[in-house]
């Protein structure tokens, strides 16, 4: 955190304690903090006065385009001054003057990562159907071993297989897809947070294509374990887990685009952009499972759908390497590469005593003194810090953050851990095949497509943009955009998807219809608008040079999720589906009222400032302007 000695001032006062966590809290006037050596300053604010801000927004926009020009990000607004009216973002400076195909925008990633979610999404039923039909295979070879006297109907890849719908494979496969999960989710829970950091240091491309690497190798091991099943056991698929784990699986994969992407987009559009994304990965779980199965009927081969798959990765590695501009500008990246240092530079405190007097009493004592410092330092839960500012004045900022993290760990713990769960119970309930299942899948995510395609930018449009522009007008002032906090429409916009969320999860509970079950199902999709939100909301709450550092935050607690969710979510399935097998959707319906309540104590337009000059000042005696701030790295004014 910040270096040196501290001045705070409080409300106008100065108070020279030097305490390090540089918080300052005030009512009615800003207050700056300065820091020791070169200058810079950061402060958490707070504010219902949002246009006092100057987060201003464009109007001219429905989605993402701005009349003819670039919206997410690839020009600069109109020129701010008296009687402007759009605002001014600045998060694209650095590429002026350069052309389009060298300019990031959220457009060179929608084709390509939407080519791979439809790989993904294709893949998905018929990888749980393969691992069925191994685990199913195994299981009456070793029974069929022990006992002479059984007999079985052969297993045939790629074909319905009613003989394997039969509790003990069925606990056998979500034993084994747990390992699968907690393995992937622990190896991606160490590197997840490192790629992200490294991302704001040396750029999101190239590490893009780190991670789309070890998808490449588990993609590999999957067809070896697919095409030799008699001699490769089906348990080879655990050394894919850990090639996809530890290169940051999609967890480190979410991060880096999520933060390209709020490098490209200005916030008012962010939640609307991130949307976009999410939509291109329903629109792949959504059209996957219907190609993937036109694909198998023509080839009358599984196994081609994971050759496609292996080609889309392979593309997806030569276009992040080859062609995509990099969203982060080198003198960016340097200035982030200098604050590290800074940091690195910084001692982190004492040792031990014991280890102190082990440095001066024994040989190598001094090195034994460094070692334990380092190994304090490699903590793997370092990157969680960014989540706990310190500072009496940062108690707001420190709850948004808690309770948007924790919200965003169970809405994708919950999405990435029960969806297989959910097939396995409507096959094993409805008697549905793989037919039904993908077209299951298929409907609910279309639905999460329409809602996030068409619903969120009307919602956008209606409750931010053109209110923003009226007062804008009014105003007679174009405004700067910044990053300035969630707004009380992300804020809603999150209740009402868990809202919708928490009542299709209850109706699985009691329906014991397909047709009703998959009502409810829709309804759930509704709760898509949760996800974007939040990582829109995430990304507005600190300044530019620390969005990957937060999702990468973020993506420890996602790759946590993998790790537990599975755990609870498929222990009980597997336990209780002779039973109650609903036991799983009560836990569900309790996890996500949690996150309900949660939402309900997050507060708008709490944001961390991080600049090169003095913040700007609220106005004067406005009793509703709150001013928290918390001290940051120092900038090199050589730099900016």
């Amino acid at each position: 955190m910040p270096t040196g000695r501290d001045t705070v001032a409080v409300s106008g006062r100065s108070d020279g304690s030097g305490s390090r966590s540089g918080s300052r809290y005030t009512t009615t006037t800003t207050t700056t903090t300065t820091t020791a050596g070169p200058s810079s300053s950061s402060s958490t604010t707070t504010t219902d006065d949002y246009d006092a801000r100057g987060a201003g927004v464009n109007e001219e926009t429905l989605l993402l385009d701005a009349g003819d020009g670039d919206v997410d990000g690839s020009r600069k607004y109109d020129s701010p001054g008296p009687g402007g009216n759009n605002p001014v973002w600045t998060g694209l400076d650095d590429f002026e003057g350069l052309p389009w195909w060298k300019k990031p925008s959220i457009r060179w990633l929608l084709g390509p990562y939407a080519l791979v979610t439809l790989a993904f999404g294709g893949t998905l039923v018929p990888k749980l159907d393969l691992l069925i039909q191994l685990v199913c295979e195994r299981y009456f070879a070793d029974r069929s071993a022990s006992d002479p006297n059984f007999t079985y109907l052969p297993v045939i890849f790629g074909q319905e297989n009613p003989q394997c719908r039969i509790p003990e494979v069925q606990r056998s496969v979500a034993t084994f897809m747990l390992t699968i999960s907690v393995l992937t989710g622990l190896l991606s829970s160490l590197t997840a947070p490192k790629l992200g950091a490294l991302s704001d240091r040396y750029g999101r491309r190239r590490l893009l294509v780190l991670v789309s690497l070890g998808g490449i190798l588990s993609e590999i091991v999957t067809i070896l374990a697919a095409k030799y099943p008699d001699t490769i056991h089906y348990k080879w698929m655990l050394l894919g887990a850990f090639f996809d784990g530890i290169a940051g699986s999609f967890t480190a994969a979410s991060v880096l685009i999520h933060s390209y992407t709020s490098d490209c987009t200005p916030p008012s559009r962010r939640g609307v952009a991130i949307g976009y994304l999410h939509s291109c990965l329903f629109t792949g779980l959504a059209l996957g499972p219907f190609l993937a199965g036109e694909v198998v009927r023509v080839t009358h081969s599984l196994l081609s759908i994971f050759y496609i798959t292996l080609g889309c990765h392979i593309f997806f590695v030569i276009y992040m390497r080859y062609i995509i501009p990099e969203s982060l500008s080198k003198k960016r990246q340097l200035i982030a590469r200098e604050k590290h240092a800074l940091e690195n530079d910084t001692p982190q405190g004492p040792v031990p005593a014991w280890a102190a007097s082990v440095s001066r009493v024994i040989p190598f004592g001094k090195h034994l003194s460094n070692a334990m410092r380092s190994l304090r330092s490699s903590n793997p839960f370092t990157p969680l810090k960014i989540l706990f500012p310190s500072g009496p004045g940062n108690a707001r900022l420190r709850r948004n953050l808690l309770l948007l993290a924790g919200i965003d760990t169970v809405v994708i713990g919950a999405a990435m851990s029960s969806g297989q769960v959910i097939v396995l119970y409507v096959q094993y309930i409805f008697g549905w095949d793989t037919v039904e299942s993908s077209r299951f899948i298929s409907l609910v995510s279309f639905v999460r497509v329409f809602v996030l395609m068409a619903l969120f930018p009307v919602i956008n449009y209606i409750f931010r943009i053109r209110p923003e522009a009226r007062r804008r007008r009014e105003s007679g002032v174009a405004l700067v955009e910044s990053n300035a906090g969630a707004d009380k429409l992300d804020i809603w916009i999150l209740r009402t998807a868990l809202v919708s969320d928490v009542v299709g999860i209850v109706g699985y509970i009691f329906v014991r219809s397909s047709a009703l079950f998959v009502l409810c199902a829709v309804i759930t999709a509704f709760g898509g608008l949760g996800s974007a939100t939040i990582q829109a909301s995430l990304s507005k709450h600190v300044p530019a040079e620390r969005v990957g550092q937060l999702l990468g935050a973020i993506g420890l607690l996602h790759a946590l999720s993998r790790i537990v969710a599975p755990v609870i979510f498929n222990g009980i399935y597997a336990a209780t589906i002779e039973s109650y097998p609903q036991a799983f959707y009560v836990l569900l319906a309790v996890i996500f009222v949690a996150a309900l309540v949660g939402s309900f104590l997050i507060r708008p337009h709490v944001f961390m400032v991080e600049d090169d000059k003095p913040a700007p000042s609220a106005q004067e005696g406005s009793p509703r302007a709150r001013r928290d701030s918390m001290d940051d790295d120092v900038l090199l004014p050589g730099l900016l």
